[in-house]
């Protein structure tokens, strides 16, 4: 997967308020998760689904060490949830969805570089890293 163009994060009917990230240590760190391949395929395969590090390990053919490092820059930024899958057998497994169905990056004379997101309908505006964004 890593040698295709990401499609962009489908915006959704289910999207909350959007929020403009100010702080310019949670913008860096958007960017630099987005300027990561794997990271964007990553995002690319929890748009329609939620998946175990395992299960993104196979879906973007990465080793599973490095699925660990980009969904910890991904859920870093804000960019990703972590969930729990409980199992009827007592061993439950994190997995991961999508925390935003936009991202919008602005240039001007007065406000500078800016970010928008729009948070997912399901996302947590109170755990996530926009919670004081607006």
């Amino acid at each position: 997967m890593s040698q295709r163009q990401m499609a962009p994060l489908r915006p959704s009917p289910h999207t909350q308020a959007e929020r403009a990230v100010v702080d310019e240590e949670v913008l860096n760190c958007v960017l630099t998760a987005l300027e990561d391949q794997d990271c964007r395929d990553i995002l690319e395969v929890t748009v329609d689904e939620t998946l175990t590090a395992n299960e993104l390990s196979e879906a973007c053919s990465l080793p599973l060490s490095t699925t660990y490092r980009k969904v910890e820059k991904l859920t870093d930024a804000g960019l990703l949830d972590e969930q729990v899958r409980l199992s009827t057998s007592g061993k439950h497994k994190s997995e991961y969805t999508h925390d935003v169905t936009d991202i919008s990056l602005s240039v001007d004379s007065d406000d500078g570089v800016s970010l928008t997101v729009s948070l997912c309908e399901d996302a947590d505006p109170a755990t996530s890293v926009f919670a004081g964004a607006d």
